[in-house]
């Protein structure tokens, strides 16, 4: 099930951050509690919960356009969880207004297989990861 993330939960949505295998933060004070709590205080950072336990979550920014975060415990890898919490990020974004929305991501992971396979486009680099853009149906900007 999908839903709101709450301050309850910061403390395992940066427990899955920092436990992934791919895509790892080279530093991890680079996600801040204030930030965290900036998008559960706005319309953007959701989890996946599953029997009581967060298995892994979502954000997306509604002020510039960027999935800032997708990130699915490696122990529930494999389960469509990411791809459902990729939908849900990017209706965020759309009823935001955006109808271009980007995100970086390492090469050569799952996550750039998931968004390939989900239409995003490679339009270049920024800051040595690959940078996707999604044109979506609707939205202004």
């Amino acid at each position: 099930m999908i839903r709101k993330a709450t301050e309850r939960d910061i403390a395992r949505i940066v427990e899955i951050r920092n436990s992934v295998t791919e895509n790892r933060l080279s530093d991890p004070g680079k996600i801040t509690l204030d930030e965290l709590r900036w998008f559960i205080a706005n319309p953007g950072i959701f989890v996946w919960e599953q029997q009581g336990d967060v298995q892994g979550f979502c954000a997306g920014d509604p002020r510039n356009g960027n999935l800032w975060a997708l990130f699915v415990d490696d122990a529930f890898a494999k389960r469509g969880i990411g791809t459902a919490l990729l939908a849900r990020a990017c209706s965020v974004l759309e009823d935001a207004g955006h109808d271009r929305i980007w995100l970086t991501t390492d090469p050569k992971t799952r996550a750039e297989r998931l968004y390939r396979q989900a239409g995003w486009e490679l339009i270049g680099e920024k800051d040595d990861e690959l940078l996707f853009e999604l044109k979506l149906p609707g939205g202004s900007t």
